[in-house]
C-alpha cells in the first residue's frame, strides 16, 4: 500500500521514539505526521475540543502513543478531524489505557466505521492478530480498513527476525530484521547477536532488550501475572530461541556409577 498517511499521537519520550524508529526504517513513501497531546489533561473529559488543535492533517492510519488515559478518549475526535479509517492504540502500561477504556475505544471506533486494535504490549501486533493478555488474542478482520493496520503490521509488531547459524562454528553470522517492533528495540538486538552462539543467543537476546531499554510497564500486569516488559522481551527471546534450536549444543546429564 503506497503513500500511507499516518499521525502519530504522541505524549513523550515514549512515543517520539517510536516515529524516529518508523520514520527511519518504515517505507519511504510513508508520511508520518505527529501530534503531541496536552500533558495534562482531566480524569474525563467532557470537551474534547478543548484540548485538541484547530485541525489535524489528513491521515489514513492513527498511531497513539499517548501516556495518560485521556488520549484514547481524544481518539474518536482525531478520527473525525482527520478522516482516518483505522487506529493502533499501544498498551504498554494499565495506566496510560486501561483495558476497560481499550475495550469502549474498540467500540467507539467500530461504531464510526473505524478499525481499531489495541495490541497489549504493542509488540504483540502482527498482520492478523494481537493480544490482550496471556492466552488472550484478538483477530482483526481483513477488510479495506483493517488493511491499513496489515500494512503497519508487515514493518513493525511482533518482532520477527531471520538468523542464519554457521553449522561448524554454531555462531549466528547473520540477522535480518523482517518485521521491528515499534520503538526499534528489535533492530538493536538482531545488529548486537552476529557472532553470538546458538547456546547463548536466547539469553543475550533478552539481555539486549532489557539494556535498549523497552519501554513497556515493569509493574506486573493482571492480564498476564507477569510485567508487559517480560512480556515483550519473551516475545523477542522465542522468536530467536526457535530459530537457534537446531545449532546449541546438547547437553546429557549422567548418573554416577554405583560402588560396589
Amino acid at each position: 500500500m503506497s503513500d500511507m498517511r499516518i499521525l502519530a499521537v504522541i505524549s513523550r519520550e515514549y512515543g517520539q521514539r517510536h516515529v524516529e524508529n518508523i520514520r527511519a526504517h518504515g517505507p519511504t513513501d510513508w508520511v508520518v505526521a505527529v501530534w503531541q497531546a496536552p500533558s495534562v489533561l482531566p480524569p474525563v473529559i467532557d470537551y474534547p475540543e478543548d484540548y485538541l488543535p484547530a485541525d489535524l492533517p489528513p491521515a489514513d492510519l492513527i498511531l497513539s502513543f499517548g501516556e495518560h488515559p485521556g488520549v484514547a478518549e481524544l481518539l474518536p475526535d482525531i478520527v473525525r478531524m482527520t478522516g482516518a479509517r483505522a487506529v493502533v492504540a499501544a498498551v504498554d502500561s494499565e495506566a496510560w489505557l486501561p483495558r476497560g477504556l481499550a475495550r469502549q475505544l474498540r467500540g467507539w471506533l467500530q461504531d464510526m466505521g473505524v478499525a481499531c486494535v489495541t495490541p497489549k504490549p504493542l509488540c504483540s501486533l502482527t498482520e492478523t492478530h494481537y493480544s490482550i493478555g496471556r492466552r488472550q488474542r484478538i483477530e482483526y478482520d481483513d477488510d479495506a480498513r483493517a488493511r491499513l493496520i496489515t500494512e503497519f503490521a508487515r514493518y513493525f509488531g511482533q518482532p520477527d527476525l531471520r538468523i542464519t547459524v554457521d553449522p561448524e562454528s554454531r555462531r549466528i553470522i547473520s540477522v535480518e530484521v523482517l518485521r521491528d517492533s515499534v520503538c526499534g528495540c528489535a533492530r538493536y538486538v538482531a545488529e548486537r547477536l552476529v557472532g553470538v552462539s546458538a547456546d547463548d543467543a536466547e539469553q543475550e537476546a533478552g539481555l539486549l532488550h532489557h539494556h535498549y531499554p523497552c519501554l513497556a510497564s515493569m509493574g506486573v500486569d493482571t492480564d498476564y501475572g507477569d510485567t508487559l516488559m517480560h512480556v515483550s522481551g519473551n516475545l523477542l527471546k522465542n522468536n530467536v530461541g526457535v530459530q537457534v534450536k537446531p545449532f546449541k549444543h546438547v547437553r546429557y546429564m549422567t548418573t554416577a556409577a554405583r560402588s560396589e
